[in-house]
């Protein structure tokens, strides 16, 4: 039976994916809507790695990587070694919708990152990136006409990247226009109990032009302030919307991980190449080719910081002997803690699976984890063979300084604390 008192107690979710919370108080005095929550909470450290759909995932199943599974943007087949976009289906645990739907909660979720393709659950779902159709992005099905109606659209191109600065503010513009509609067409009857909307659009930008948000002198600068009003207005409507509200209420803003000015990419599959480490059996076809992996390579990595020692308990072609894992992570790890670029050491942090994520996590997390500092974007491409490089991006993501606000001005550390925060809130504990 569902909970429809008009004195039901609501909790809503603001997500801001990428800003980072230095960022959010330089900007607090051009943006009203922001000063209102700007600097009330301290920052969030993001799990490892710093990515959006582990840091989402987390929040949404209330767990840390090593119990929901999800390690990255990607999963490589262990037969094939075909690479595959991760995805909801990946998701091991249970999610916070599901705990509230049990109960007998309604759920509103708008773009929420790794929730393709949308499942059935207690309220209503438009996924987020990575989402391929409209058709399997909504639930329930009935959703997609009006949603077209409205024009929303589910993920700006960003295709032309920095060489074309007019085409990508034009982009992200529209796709925070959609956002408000199907805030419109999903808040208002306020037939819920949790309602979750992500702003991905900062992510977007801050990876192509991020020093244009820190520098008033930046040739982009006035395109991206004309942006972040836009963005500001947008923010003020939920925060507007939410103070409206009868009865218990709590809000939540937060982001998925940090955000600065990118040093340089660092490509560990170039390193492990030009180590000994990694060998191809052909010349890869692009830079996600991770099929010409050779039977004689000792590791390999995959985005952004995940290295796996190549044994045949895990891979099809492995020739490493699971006993020598340990030897060959420390080694590793030493070589890579002493990589520098322009004599700035690249590593903050290389840890061992159990120490990144304990002795019996889910899926399949990686054997050694890499944390750079910040600045150094760290990739696994497979056509690289310079480890250091530029490729069109200024900006990349930090473990560190994620924004966070609650209105109730509860603090917490780590991102998947969100989740257990929301769970506090309605009185249901985690399985």
């Amino acid at each position: 039976m569902l909970f429809t008192s008009p004195e039901r107690e609501r909790f809503v979710v603001v997500g801001l994916d990428g800003l980072p919370a230095s960022l959010a108080i330089k900007w607090a005095d051009r943006l009203p809507n922001l000063a209102r929550i700007a600097g009330k909470c301290e920052p969030l450290t993001a799990e490892i790695p710093e990515l959006s759909p582990v840091n989402w995932t987390s929040f949404f199943t209330a767990e840390p990587p090593q119990k929901h599974g999800v390690y990255g943007f990607t999963s490589i087949h262990p037969e094939s070694y075909t690479l595959s976009i991760n995805n909801f289906s990946q998701v091991l645990c249970p999610t916070v919708f599901d705990l509230l739907g049990r109960k007998g909660l309604v759920s509103k979720i708008v773009n929420l990152p790794n929730t393709y393709p949308a499942k059935q659950l207690r309220g209503m779902l438009v996924s987020g990136f990575v989402s391929e159709t409209m058709e399997k992005a909504v639930y329930p099905p009935f959703l997609l006409g009006p949603l077209r109606e409205a024009g929303y659209v589910l993920e700006a191109d960003t295709s032309r990247g920095i060489m074309d600065p007019d085409y990508l503010f034009e982009q992200v513009s529209m796709t925070l226009a959609g956002r408000l509609k199907a805030l419109e067409l999903l808040w208002n009857d306020l037939a819920w109990d949790l309602f979750t909307i992500v702003f991905t659009e900062t992510d977007r930008l801050f990876h192509f032009f991020y020093p244009a948000f820190e520098d008033r002198d930046h040739p982009q600068y006035g395109r991206a302030a004309e942006f972040m009003h836009k963005w500001d207005k947008a923010l003020g409507t939920v925060l507007d919307k939410f103070d409206a509200l009868p009865g218990p209420k709590k809000l939540i803003a937060f982001a998925d991980h940090g955000f600065t000015s990118l040093e340089t990419e660092v490509d560990l599959n170039a390193f492990l190449v030009r180590n000994g480490y990694l060998r191809y059996s052909t010349p890869p076809s692009d830079q996600w080719d991770s099929s010409v992996i050779s039977s004689d390579s000792a590791a390999f990595a995959l985005d952004p910081g995940r290295i796996y020692i190549h044994t045949p308990d895990r891979f099809s072609r492995g020739n490493i002997s699971p006993d020598r894992i340990t030897e060959l992570s420390s080694q590793l790890r030493d070589r890579l803690m002493k990589l520098e670029f322009n004599g700035v050491k690249v590593m903050d942090k290389v840890l061992l699976r159990t120490e990144a994520y304990g002795t019996d996590p889910e899926g399949m997390p990686p054997d050694l984890i890499c944390i750079a500092k910040p600045g150094f974007d760290l990739k696994a491409k497979f056509d690289r063979s310079e480890v250091f490089g530029f490729h069109g991006r200024t900006g990349t993501h930090t473990r560190e300084d994620a924004f966070f606000y609650s209105s109730d001005d509860e603090q917490i550390e780590f991102m998947h604390q969100t989740g257990r925060m929301l769970l506090d809130w309605f009185g249901i504990p985690l399985p």
